[in-house]
Parts: structure tokens; C-alpha cells; sequence
């Protein structure tokens, strides 16, 4: 990515910050829609997780994950690098292929279903026929006296990225917590006690892998290992996993690969891990060095800074939404019977939880710069897990990134832009050795080394279109952003994929249709043994966005007019989409019935979700097949099954069948005690694809226009939802009671016509643009839809006559910066804010944002910038990464602070500016 991409991308991101915590008129927090507990964010325990994976709790940085089990003789962190994968480089293509292409098509047109599928397995198939799986480190294993304990606590607090455990043993409370550090790439882990020399433990490495341990030096032990080896594929990744124990009194020792501290107050433990891995192609890194310098720089940074880095990093994403959806007694209750209780009780708050928990998984898992994340996200304890925990192309990897944009992530979204310029270039080979094609070209699967063959048999991996679909998300996060570069520099990604099936549609010779062959619809038999086929409906609907999207791209670039000309006339001879003789959207060519009623891919509705040709207002009749196509495949399935079907009937604006979705997700063998989502087994889209369905309820942007509220469920009565994103460059944020519209208020990224649509508008409302107080003028196209003209960088005010917006306080420096406060979210005896400073009409070069409080509050952390506090007077000025801000430009800062109940905002706020 380049180095302007990144900028604009953070720079979005600060915006998106402001926009969404902090637009003029309105405020995230204060008092929330009803009494929020302190830990509606928190997962809470009151049990160890033994030796249960699925009850230990995740932490990430995008790069280095733990399964933190907290136990309490025993802990373990089960430890992953999200690029340690079984084998190496590879070279998947099969060169006997493209000869054969010819008579696996014919065999196909003829029905000859079977022989067409036994010559795939013995030409097509990919060099490994499978891929390769993504592997664990090993353990960390924490070993504390014996003894019996009371007042047992384990948590794992959203708002924080800590999984922390409390308990008494001995008339001593002891403390741990856990946190993995982007900002200084390490695994953090803190013991502390209220009594003084009350720490002692010894910790140790252990692996399934290949691997030694050592002590390297006197305070530290190390895993040395390399990874397994798979389909014939040597291991070849190398990884030193290091921990270092820094304590305050009491001794440190380190001697045959066992850590000892004992006597101490407390104990920082600092996990490094290095791979040799570079990039699909290389594996010699210096993964030694890169373990130890990451600790030796760690081992610098006293912890209370690298707790607040940690903060500053991670709360600067998560806190740009926020949600609430009402709170019941229920949510006193500890996770996992929450889970187990779910169906039988009323808990909207756990919804919320949910929601925020994906968000949670997907900072945790996908950092700019690191592998996307995977089938599980980046949490393995297996060298052989289910499915190798790669990356599914027919559904698993896009669907870990439906919530990425629309829930204000947009950074996290970057490492799958990264894989799908690798495999334009495996890709490209296989195009051109398997099928004589020009363009690059992905199947079923893909693997850290970017295999993009066919693989695992035809009946499964025989589909053309799984880099088709990835590249559709190019020009798909591109109407979130409006990022130029961003698309410039992917553009060749999205031409190489609609080359390739210019290349290599053939004409039905019934239809006369440019169809995909062989193709298949995602792992659902058309007849029995047999899913390969031409033209599936997904793949019509998957090219027909691709075409689209290239071409779209082409012109905001002026590029590639004849290409731009030729794609247009393929895509205009796909297959349109068919209503069946049973009233539903056909999944084939054909009207076939399929051989699994309530099979799990439900692919033909891709159209309707994550696309948008199926339309409740645009296409009236396919959207009545679509709900036909639903209510025959059924409710039931898997978990990320279920997850999709929440974004089918969102989009389909049933509000209560969607709810009825996410209540049957929440079940004991769709939902672990740790809340991640069961195939079974784990399989984190689920997760991902539940967040993403719980956004597509509350808003929705697909169809050149903001829908507001499209399904809110009855179950949801009164809430507030911050800092959603909308296609086109919205920042949006609502609030309802008794299920109607209190207001919205939209802040715009660039100029240009919005449209947008409520319930709210076909009745009484207002509208002010609260950026300059105005009224803006607008056409009413429909009787619930207003379109007005809006400009970058103002904010938008639509409400009932009445709705008492939430107060802020905003203060101009002359010519020089605006700042402006509001809390994010409060609970008994805290809450958090955030401040957003934005340049006026020259660039600053820095600034300080001071205010008195009125009540006595007392701030006790704060990031994105250094704080001083002098009784009720503080003062903040910016950090050393955003100070200079140009014409029109803003960031932020984000604070916690106690407060002896009550709250009120400061009644000045003064930003100086130099």
C-alpha cells in the first residue's frame, strides 16, 4: 500500500472518529437509553476454562494471538503468529489442464455430469490436491502455588482489548491481565497481588511442533521451532518465541528453559514472537532478530506505557461505534449461561454485546500490514485444524469482512487487499496453464502461500469465481472511502479478474448465455455426486458485479475504454437471474431442485446479500423469489449459515425474522461459552457475519442511498447506534424510542446528492445542517425518502419535532481550530469522551485543548495525546503524530475519568493552536 494510501486511509479514520462519536449537536453518551452496567462490554466468567479452548478468551494485535484459559494454578496462552502455516512456497498449478478444458466443457453441455468430474480430478487438480494449514506456536504455561481460592472473577473487557482474572487465595487478592500490543508487537501478561512478595511462579514453552527451549539469558526463555510439514510440502517457516519477566522485588531466574520469579509485588511477563516468513514466496526472514528486538524495545517501555500505547491504539478504533439496545437483568448474568438462557429470556443487550465482540474479533485479527484473517481468525491450537483454518473464498473470507467498512474499520480491511494482489500473481499462472486465459484466477481455497488452483476434488472445488468475489470487495470498500489511491493501486487486481472471464466464457449451446464451465454452485449437488456445472447463478451474479465494478473503476481512473467497452458487452450476455416453477430464484441454469433442501450455502442469494440485484423497490419479483428461496432452504444450519441468513432477511427488511435468526444463532451449539461462533466446529464468519448482519438491520447503503432503521425488530424497542458507515462516505448515527426515529444525524466525507430513506420521513420531521445552522433545501422523491445536496465535512441533523438532542460543547478558535467534546459512554463512577479538533481555514502545526470541569471529574487516562490536571482544570495537547493538521483537517483524542455521579460536560471548551 502506498504511502498516500495509508495516510488518507488514517486520515478517514480520525474523521471517522469525530463523525462518529462527536458531531456537532449531538453526543454518543451522557446517559445511556436505559441503565448500562459498568461491564456491558465485558465477557465475564466465574469459572477457569480448564482445559476447554472454547471457554478460554481471545486476545490479538492483528499479528500475534492467545487463548487465555485462566486457570489458577495453571494459566495457559495458547500462542499463534498469524504466519506460521504448515509447508512452503508452492507452486499450485496443474499444466495438464488447459488440455483438456475442451472435453470437460463438452462433457458438461451434454450432461455427463460424473465423467466430466472424474476427468477434473485427474487433470485440474490442483499441485498439492489440498492446501495447507495454518499452525499453532505452542503454549505458554504459568504455573502459581496451590491453594484454595475464593471470590473467582475472569473477564475479557471489549472496551480495552484485556482478558484479566481476579481472585483470593490465602487472604491475598491476586490480579492478571493480558493484553497483545500493537503498538509495540508483544503479548503482555501482568501479575500482581495486594500484598507485598506475594508473586511467585515459574512459566514454560511447549509445542506440538518441532521445536527446543531454552534460557538465552537470565530472565528469559525461548521456543525455537519450525513449522509442520503437509500434502507433501516441506515446513519451512522458522519461529522463536520468546518471554521475558521484569519484577518489582523478589528475584528473576531463567535456567533449562524455565522461567522462576519468586517473592515478587508484581511481575510483567512479555511475550515476543518472530517468523522467518516474508511473503508467499519467501520464508529466510531473520525471525531471531525480529523476536528480540521487538523485546528488547518492549523491555524498555515501563508498563503503565505500554498498557496506555496499547489503549491509545486499540480504543482509537474500537470506540468509533458505539450501540445500545436496552438492558434486562439478564445481562448480570455471566456469559456463557447467558448464552445457554438466551432463548428462554430477554436480553437485548447481549445483541449488542455480539456486535461489538466481531468488531472486537477484527481489530484482534487483521492489522494493516499482517495476513487477513482466517477461518479462525488468528486463534489455532492445532497443526490439523478443520479445514486447515485457510481462507474459504465461497464464503468464509469475504464474510470476515462484511462488517469491516459499514462498522467503521475500514484499516482492518487492508491485509485482503494485500492477498488478492498475491494471487493475481499465482493466479495468473493458473490461468494460464489450466485454462489458456489471460487474468489471474482463485477457486474454493487459498493459503498463506496463495495457492489458487483447484483443490480438495471437483465436486467441492471446482468454481471458478472466488477471486471474481474478492475482487467485487475492491470496489465495494472503494464507495466507503472515495480513496483514488486506494483504487489506483488495485485497479489491476480488479481488470485482471474480469480479463480472465472475458477470456473464458463459453456460449450455452441451448441458451446461447456466456456461462462459466466448469463451474459449480458452492458445494450443493445439482444431482447426486455431481455439482459441477455452467453458468450457476452465483457466478452470474458474482461476474456481473465484477464487470460492473471494473468498468465503473475505469472510468473514475480514465482508463481501459476499449476494455471498459468489451466487458460490457459480456456481461450483458450472462444468464439473467430466474424465478423457478417453485416460486424461489433458481440456483442453476436448469430448475433443478437441489439434493440438500437445507444445505448450507445458500449461494443463488448472493444477489441479494452481499450484492444488491435483488431489491425490495428495484427488482419486485425476484425479491419475493429471493423470500421464496429462504423460507424453502429454512432456518436452521450452521452458525456462519444462520449469520448470513440475519444479512438475507435484513435486506429483505423483515425485522422480526431477522431477530429470529440472531436468537437462533445464540444457542449452545451455534454459540461457545467464549461466544465464538460454531459450525461446529469454530469458525469465526459467524462471528463476523453476525456483526454484519446486526449493521444491515440498522442501516443500510447498497442501493445509492441511506436506509435508516430499514429492519429494526420489535425486540429492540428504544437505542442509540454511533458512527456507522454508509456507502458514498456517510458517517451516520440514530436514535429511536418505542421503535420510532428520535433523530439521525449523517456527516458527510465529500460534496454531492444524498438520498435518504426513513419511516421518520413520512411524518413529521426536521432537518438542519448543524455545521453552519442551516436549513438545507430537499426534494421529496418518495413519500419516505428526502434527497438533499450535502457538503464535506458538515453534519446533518434529521428528527421528530421534539427529540432533545444529546448536548455537546463546541468553541471556535478564530481562523485557527474548533473542538469539540462529548462522552462516548459512561457507568457508575466513570465514563469515557473523546474530543475531536479540527483546522480551520489555514494548517496548524499543533494545538491544546483545555476546559474545568464542573463536577469534580477526574481523568485517569488519556490517548492521542499528553494531559495535565490541575484540580478541576485540564489541559491536553496533542501528541507527537498529530499535531500538524492541514486546512480543514481534524483528529482526536479520547479520555477515562472518574466522576462522583454526576456528569455534566464542561461549559467551555478553548483549543489554542500553534
Amino acid at each position: 500500500m502506498s504511502p498516500v494510501t495509508r495516510r488518507h486511509l488514517l486520515a478517514a479514520g480520525a474523521a471517522g472518529v469525530g463523525a462518529a462519536l462527536v458531531p456537532a449537536g449531538w453526543s454518543a453518551g451522557t446517559e445511556a437509553v436505559s441503565a448500562s452496567a459498568a461491564d456491558d462490554l465485558i465477557l465475564r466468567y466465574d469459572k477457569p476454562a480448564g482445559t476447554d479452548w472454547l471457554r478460554a478468551l481471545p486476545i490479538g494485535n492483528g499479528r500475534l494471538g492467545a487463548m487465555v484459559f485462566g486457570n489458577v494454578d495453571a494459566e495457559r496462552l495458547q500462542l499463534n503468529e498469524d504466519t506460521v502455516w504448515a509447508g512452503g512456497p508452492y507452486d499450485s498449478s496443474n499444466t495438464r489442464g488447459a488440455a483438456a478444458l475442451a472435453e470437460i466443457r463438452r462433457l458438461v453441455f451434454t450432461d455427463q455430469w460424473g465423467p466430466a468430474q472424474n476427468l477434473i480430478n485427474q487433470t485440474m487438480m490442483g499441485n498439492p490436491g489440498g492446501q495447507l494449514a495454518y499452525q499453532t506456536v505452542g503454549n505458554l504455561r504459568i504455573a502459581f502455588p496451590a491453594g484454595t481460592t475464593s471470590q473467582y472473577d475472569r473477564t475479557l473487557d471489549l472496551s480495552t482489548a484485556t482478558a484479566s482474572l481476579t481472585y483470593v487465595s490465602g487472604g491475598v487478592r491476586y490480579q492478571r491481565e493480558v493484553f497483545a500490543s500493537a503498538p509495540d508487537q508483544v503479548i503482555v501478561v501482568r501479575l500482581t497481588a495486594d500484598r507485598a512478595a506475594a508473586v511467585s511462579v515459574t512459566a514454560t514453552f511447549d509445542s506440538p511442533q518441532r521445536t527446543t527451549v531454552s534460557s538465552p539469558d537470565g530472565s528469559t526463555i525461548a521456543l525455537d521451532g519450525i513449522s509442520g510439514s503437509m500434502e507433501g510440502v516441506t515446513g519451512s517457516v522458522r519461529f522463536l518465541a520468546l518471554a521475558q519477566a521484569v519484577a518489582t522485588g523478589g528475584t528473576v531466574t531463567s535456567s533449562g528453559g524455565t522461567l522462576r520469579i519468586s517473592g515478587a509485588t508484581s511481575v510483567t511477563i512479555l511475550v515476543s514472537i518472530g517468523s522467518s516468513y516474508v511473503n508467499y514466496r519467501t520464508v529466510n526472514g531473520d525471525y531471531q532478530g525480529i523476536a528480540r528486538s521487538r523485546l528488547n524495545a518492549a523491555r524498555a517501555i515501563a508498563y503503565d506505557q505500554l498498557r496506555s500505547r496499547h489503549l491509545a491504539d486499540y480504543q482509537a478504533l474500537f470506540g468509533r461505534v458505539t450501540i445500545d439496545l436496552g438492558r434486562t437483568a439478564a445481562a448480570d448474568q455471566t456469559t456463557d449461561v447467558r448464552i445457554a438462557q438466551h432463548a428462554g429470556q430477554n436480553d437485548p443487550q447481549f445483541a449488542a454485546l455480539l456486535f461489538q465482540y466481531g468488531r472486537y474479533l477484527l481489530i484482534s485479527s487483521s492489522r494493516p500490514g499482517t495476513q487477513p484473517a482466517n477461518l479462525q481468525g488468528i486463534w489455532n491450537d492445532s497443526t490439523a485444524p478443520q479445514w486447515d483454518s485457510k481462507y474459504t473464498l465461497n464464503a468464509n473470507l469475504p464474510m470476515n469482512y462484511w462488517p469491516a467498512d459499514t462498522t467503521n474499520l475500514g484499516e482492518c480491511f487492508l491485509p485482503v487487499f494485500d492477498l488478492i494482489k498475491d494471487l493475481t500473481v499465482t493466479g495468473a499462472r493458473t490461468a494460464q496453464v489450466q485454462y489458456g486465459a489471460g487474468g489471474w484466477v482463485a477457486h474454493h481455497n487459498t493459503d498463506a502461500w496463495r495457492g489458487s488452483s483447484v483443490v480438495d476434488g471437483a465436486l467441492w472445488g471446482m468454481w471458478q469465481t472466488g477471486g471474481a468475489w474478492l475482487a467485487t470487495m475492491i470496489w465495494d470498500h472503494y464507495q466507503f472511502t472515495g480513496d483514488l489511491e486506494f483504487l489506483r493501486a488495485n485497479y489491476p487486481a480488479l481488470r485482471g479478474a474480469a480479463q480472465f472471464f472475458v477470456d473464458t466464457l463459453v456460449a450455452d449451446p441451448s441458451r446461447g448465455y456466456l456461462v462459466t464451465n466448469p463451474s459449480n454452485s458452492p458445494e450443493l449437488p445439482h444431482h447426486a455426486d455431481a455439482s459441477v456445472c455452467a453458468g450457476p447463478t452465483m457466478d452470474n451474479q458474482i461476474l456481473r458485479d465484477l464487470f460492473d465494478a471494473c468498468a465503473r473503476a475505469g472510468e473514475v481512473l480514465a482508463t481501459d475504454a476499449d476494455l471498459r467497452t468489451r466487458i460490457r458487452a459480456v456481461r450483458d450476455r450472462l444468464p439473467p437471474m430466474r424465478v423457478g416453477s417453485r416460486g424461489n430464484i433458481q440456483e442453476w441454469l436448469a430448475d433443478w431442485v437441489e439434493t440438500e433442501p437445507n444445505h448450507r450455502h445458500v449461494s443463488h442469494l448472493y444477489g441479494l446479500h452481499p450484492s444488491n440485484q435483488i431489491t425490495k423497490r428495484g427488482t419486485p419479483q425476484l425479491y419475493q423469489a429471493a423470500r421464496r428461496t429462504l423460507e424453502l432452504r429454512g432456518d436452521d444450519g450452521t452458525g456462519w449459515s444462520l449469520a448470513w441468513k440475519i444479512n438475507f432477511w435484513a435486506r429483505l427488511e423483515d425485522a422480526a425474522r431477522a431477530h429470529k435468526l440472531f436468537r437462533d444463532l445464540v444457542r449452545t451449539d451455534r454459540l461457545a461459552p467464549n461466544m465464538f461462533d460454531l459450525h461446529p466446529p469454530f469458525q469465526i464468519d459467524g462471528n463476523f457475519g453476525a456483526t454484519s448482519g446486526i449493521a444491515e438491520m440498522l442501516l443500510q447503503s447498497h442501493n445509492a442511498e441511506l436506509h435508516l432503521l430499514p429492519a429494526l425488530p420489535d425486540a429492540w424497542p428504544t437505542g442509540r447506534v454511533t458512527g456507522l458507515r454508509g456507502r458514498g462516505g456517510y458517517t451516520v448515527s440514530m436514535a429511536w424510542t418505542s421503535g420510532r426515529a428520535d433523530e439521525f444525524v449523517i456527516r458527510a466525507d465529500r460534496d454531492g446528492p444524498a438520498r435518504l430513506r426513513a419511516r421518520l420521513f413520512s411524518e413529521s420531521w426536521t432537518l438542519v445542517d448543524l455545521t453552519d445552522s442551516s436549513t438545507p433545501a430537499t426534494t421529496r422523491p418518495e413519500s419516505d425518502v428526502v434527497q438533499l445536496a450535502v457538503r464535506a465535512g458538515h453534519t446533518y441533523r434529521a428528527a421528530r419535532p421534539g427529540a432533545t438532542p444529546t448536548p455537546t460543547v463546541t468553541t471556535t478558535a478564530p481562523a485557527a481550530a474548533t473542538a469539540t467534546y462529548a462522552v462516548t459512554s459512561s457507568w457508575s463512577g466513570g465514563f469515557q469522551a473523546e474530543v475531536v479538533v479540527t483546522a480551520g481555514p489555514a494548517a496548524i502545526s499543533g494545538w491544546t485543548v483545555t476546559w474545568t470541569f464542573p463536577d469534580g471529574q477526574v481523568i485517569s487516562q488519556v490517548w492521542n495525546g499528553t494531559h495535565t490536571q490541575t484540580g478541576p482544570n485540564v489541559a491536553v495537547s496533542n501528541a507527537a503524530y498529530n499535531g500538524a493538521l492541514p486546512a480543514g483537517g481534524s483528529t482526536s483524542f479520547g479520555f477515562i475519568a472518574g466522576t462522583a455521579g454526576v456528569n455534566n460536560p464542561p461549559p467551555v471548551i478553548t483549543c489554542t493552536t500553534r
